[in-house]
């Protein structure tokens, strides 16, 4: 008898400390949680008091199965001006595989656009914002996106700073300098994102859009890889603030926590990438209103690509 109440005792005495353990466990990630809260709110906060960026109405379509597509649009605005789209992109990530893929869509393709006619497709961001470059891609290439983010070349360099600190690791294709801010030489160097910006915008050699569409990419790419290398996550909370921030943009926070969390935790694959123009299916042109453009030559067959690199 006096055996079984010592055995009792014990078990008494082992779930009282599993109990207080599991509570400590419950007390320590509601304090992770509420930092992680106010990190986020307190990065927001910074960043939008500082940021000149507006909110589009934007009526977005879910992908199939576990797939997001995002609009990538940075902006040329000026002040009130709202400009025409310097880039434009897609992004797809399959949450399911962590597959991230890229679209880059040159700003010169010819295009028909809703209500406005046929024009190069960067002037759909001046007509009327993501919705109507949404519309646009939609009925031209037959693919829809759920959400879009916009970032003018005020926010950039910020995000990528945010991202980050130390710089990002780039080896330049070339020596450039026309038309951009900085000099930058051939060769792999460190840049921080005001460097990082001009790098990805110059366009004033013989490639032109094209060169700079791959290395657009090529920044990209390298963020995925080397920005924020954390094993930190208290990290996203402040890094997702920051990023809301400085852009506009309808991903639900939840989103960006679940998706960010894989990129900066390297869960993803190696991303892959696509560009519109097809190779052999465009040519140049000049038509009057809308100057030197990228007509293509079978625009079922561009479509068709860009949906079979998307599946």
């Amino acid at each position: 008898m006096a055996r079984h109440a010592q055995k009792k005792k014990r078990r008494t005495r082992k779930g009282r400390v599993f109990v207080t353990i599991l509570l400590a466990l419950l007390i320590l990630v509601g304090v992770v949680a509420v930092i992680g809260y106010f990190q986020y709110q307190s990065s927001l906060k910074e960043a939008q008091s500082n940021s000149k960026m507006k909110d589009y109405k934007f009526n977005g379509v879910k992908a199939d199965g576990d797939a997001i597509n995002v609009l990538l649009i940075g902006s040329d605005s000026r002040g009130a001006d709202q400009g025409r789209s310097d880039s434009l992109m897609i992004a797809h990530y399959d949450k399911k595989t962590n597959t991230p893929k890229l679209v880059s869509i040159m700003r010169d393709t010819y295009v028909d656009i809703p209500g406005h006619g046929k024009n190069k497709i960067n002037a759909a961001y001046s007509y009327g914002g993501p919705e109507l470059v949404r519309q646009t891609i939609k009925e031209n290439f037959g693919v829809d996106v759920e959400y879009y983010v916009v970032a003018n070349f005020e926010g950039f360099p910020k995000i990528v700073d945010t991202l980050a600190p130390e710089g990002i690791k780039i080896n330049a294709e070339k020596d450039m300098s026309k038309n951009i801010d900085v000099s930058i030489k051939k060769g792999e160097q460190v840049m921080d994102g005001k460097t990082l910006l001009q790098y990805a915008r110059f366009r004033k050699d013989a490639e032109g859009d094209f060169g700079r569409i791959r290395r657009q990419q090529q920044v990209l790419e390298a963020l995925k890889e080397q920005a924020l290398d954390v094993g930190d996550v208290t990290k996203i909370p402040d890094v997702i603030g920051k990023l809301q921030g400085y852009t506009s943009t309808n991903l639900p926070t939840s989103t960006l926590m679940s998706v960010g969390s894989d990129f900066l935790l390297g869960k993803t694959e190696t991303m892959e990438k696509f560009a519109i123009p097809v190779e052999g299916k465009w040519h140049n042109e000049r038509i009057e209103g809308a100057g030197a453009v990228l007509r293509l030559d079978d625009m079922a067959a561009n479509a068709k690509a860009l949906q079979d690199f998307l599946k």
